[in-house]
């Protein structure tokens, strides 16, 4: 594990600190996500999921309305705003777990923010849209930088890097300072495991996760369900929860802090038990 750990940081109104993993709990609002899509499509079921996820204990609900599987095609923002209307517009009177919001466009962003979002979770690492650094800069709010090579359109066609760890720190590093001169400061990062990944690099990158602390800002690992479980244990989406498991519990031993997950009931046991486990040894 890294030596450096990295500071608190507030979200809406809770402050995490490095000592207690965080859950963050997916409610994808899209017919065609790669695991759960058209699932939460419903206003009423997405907040009953909300509320579920939030009693298993969720510190943090993410939503979003535009699929980044590979191969997805863009959608126009004025339809991932009438995805999001309902739910973001109601979430507040609803919940009080901060509310982070998946989009790579800074007018959806803006639009969310203003409706009380927390936390804006871009996995094109702020360089799909130039505004994106200062409308959260403006805000005031958290960040999460995603790493992704290409796009979700190109981004799983012969994807290649000479060193995987080194050029996706060099990476996240340079989009962190964008968004550090853009006034933001309040930054999380992801290097993005599936966005322009074979299942090699991967596992290099669940297996060296703490390299990414060495940046000195909370890693959230993003691993839940996706097709690299597949690659080693053939199984459909809804039947990889094992596999999702050992991935978060190999990263907090790593000291990773924020966990990206679709079940986070199991998620939750299982990060309580790996830091009860840890917590003898030392």
């Amino acid at each position: 594990m890294s030596t450096l750990l990295p500071l608190p940081i507030r979200i809406g109104n809770t402050q995490f600190t490095f000592e207690t993993p965080v859950v963050m709990g997916i409610a994808n609002l899209t017919p065609d996500s790669f695991s759960d899509g058209g699932d939460l499509c419903d206003t009423d079921t997405a907040f009953k999921a909300i509320d579920r996820m939030i009693s298993d204990g969720a510190g943090i609900i993410d939503i979003g309305a535009q699929s980044t599987r590979p191969g997805a095609e863009p959608l126009s923002e004025d339809d991932e705003l009438s995805r999001l209307d309902a739910v973001i517009t109601g979430y507040k009177s609803r919940f009080d777990t901060p509310l982070s919001l998946d989009t790579q466009s800074s007018k959806v962003a803006a639009w969310g923010l203003s409706h009380g979002v927390d936390m804006i979770n871009d996995v094109s690492g702020l360089s799909h849209d130039p505004d994106m650094a200062k409308t959260v800069a403006n805000a005031g709010c958290a960040v999460c930088i995603m790493h992704m090579q290409g796009t979700p359109q190109t981004m799983q066609i012969k994807p290649h890097y000479d060193d995987i760890i080194q050029t996706i720190v060099s990476d996240l590093k340079h989009q962190a300072s964008v968004a550090l001169k853009a006034g933001v400061r309040k930054i999380i990062i992801d290097p993005g495991i599936g966005f322009g990944k074979t299942l090699e690099h991967n596992l290099k990158l669940l297996h060296n996760m703490d390299a990414f602390l060495e940046l000195g800002y909370p890693v959230l690992l993003g691993a839940s369900r996706k097709s690299f479980i597949h690659s080693i244990d053939q199984s459909p989406t809804d039947q990889r929860l094992g596999g999702s498991i050992a991935a978060i519990v190999c990263a907090r031993q790593q000291g990773i802090q924020f966990f990206r997950v679709h079940d986070v009931a199991a998620s939750v046991q299982a990060l309580r038990v790996t830091d009860s486990i840890l917590a003898e040894g030392n």
